[in-house]
């Protein structure tokens, strides 16, 4: 039964950072307890079910330097302003997303989650929408702690 209200409560923290940032898609990846993949677990405004199979390697696609650097990362023109090639940013690809920005999840001090918004149009997040989002990950620390 926790599970269930924990779910709603991720659900509505993303539903609603979506209406306020107007993104097309927000997601969340978290790294394995065991080893250092990171999989998305949950995403709003997805196109198909193909995030739940994207398994990235610690340090690489979005998820994977977010949590490898501890810092935010933003995506303004996927996939003219990348480093490195197209295929190491699979939800990119899978949700046709052209722009984003993701924060990481701290869990102890420690970076082992993500929170993604995302746009399928080319676009630069405002400061103030930077800051939603950073707050949004602060909610959600706080909803899936008990659980990591």
């Amino acid at each position: 039964m926790k599970e269930i209200k924990e779910l709603e409560a991720v659900t509505e923290v993303c539903h609603k950072l979506m209406t306020v940032v107007k993104s097309d898609f927000v997601a969340l990846a978290f790294q394995n307890e065991s080893g250092p993949d990171v999989r998305w677990l949950y995403a709003t405004g997805n196109l198909n079910d193909k995030y739940q199979r994207i398994t990235v390697r610690f340090g690489k696609g979005i998820a994977g330097k977010v949590i490898s650097s501890g810092s935010p990362m933003m995506m303004t023109n996927f996939p003219q302003d990348i480093l490195g090639k197209v295929t190491d940013y699979p939800i990119a690809l899978a949700e046709k997303l052209v722009s984003s920005y993701a924060v990481p999840l701290f869990f102890n001090t420690v970076p082992k989650g993500v929170l993604l918004v995302g746009k399928r149009v080319k676009y630069s997040f405002t400061e103030q929408e930077q800051e939603l989002v950073k707050e949004a990950a602060v909610s959600l620390e706080q909803i899936v702690k008990e659980h990591l």
